[in-house]
């Protein structure tokens, strides 16, 4: 099965191809970085481009794996719009992802993990997950101010790409740990064990999940 993968949350997103079996293990094709600020202009041509360069169409793709939040608002719409097209074109599954969880199953930590990004602001967004060697099990989503992390992430594993809140949370006394930041090739293997498990969205329902709410969003600006 071949799932192509989109993250255009932030600054530097990304898409991606692999080859999916029914085991859930995936052979990453390539994986091909994408620059913000011009997802609109690079996404279908990339796409496309990447396509074509290992031999396929779009009528190859079997499944599609997208970042559905929490990120820029700009560039979460951005990349659902296109997902959604070519699933309702072709007629294939989507799966939508969030950042947080993949960054909750890319370290070593297993049981409570607390997956937490910068939301600028003075605020993080933060994921809570039962992580086991099968995956991970949300428990909840939220936006936190970043003194509200440090009472919050007791009892918890922090797993954060930011570097500074790396830092705070060592500070605090919190169990830390710092990842990298998830690329396509990641999100398309969860978007495949999301698909294998019946977990899929149709295109009409595909949505961002900001967490910040959209009053907040508009009443401040995007980022």
């Amino acid at each position: 099965m071949l799932i192509l993968a989109a993250d255009t949350s932030g600054r530097h997103g990304s898409i991606a191809l692999a080859r999916c079996g029914p085991e859930a293990a995936c052979r990453v094709v390539e994986v091909v970085p994408l620059d913000g600020g011009t997802f609109s202009a690079q996404l279908v041509p990339q796409i496309a481009a990447l396509l074509a360069k290992h031999d396929f169409s779009k009528q190859d793709i079997d499944g599609f794996a997208v970042v559905s939040g929490p990120g820029s608002f700009t560039g979460l719409r951005i990349g659902i719009a296109a997902i959604k097209a070519l699933a309702e074109v072709l007629a294939k599954p989507i799966a939508a992802v969030s950042l947080l969880e993949a960054m909750a199953v890319s370290g070593r930590s297993q049981g409570k993990v607390m997956a937490v990004l910068d939301a600028g602001r003075g605020d993080v967004y933060a994921g809570e997950y039962d992580v086991n060697g099968h995956g991970a099990h949300l428990v909840g989503e939220r936006l936190l101010t970043r003194s509200e992390l440090m009472q919050s992430g007791v009892g918890w594993t922090v797993v954060t790409t930011d570097r500074s809140l790396v830092e705070a949370a060592l500070g605090a006394t919190l169990q830390v740990e710092e990842v990298e930041f998830p690329r396509s090739d990641a999100i398309a293997r969860l978007g495949w064990q999301k698909i294998l498990a019946g977990e899929t969205v149709l295109p009409a329902e595909l949505d961002a999940n900001y967490i910040r709410r959209s009053s907040e969003i508009f009443s401040k600006g995007s980022s």
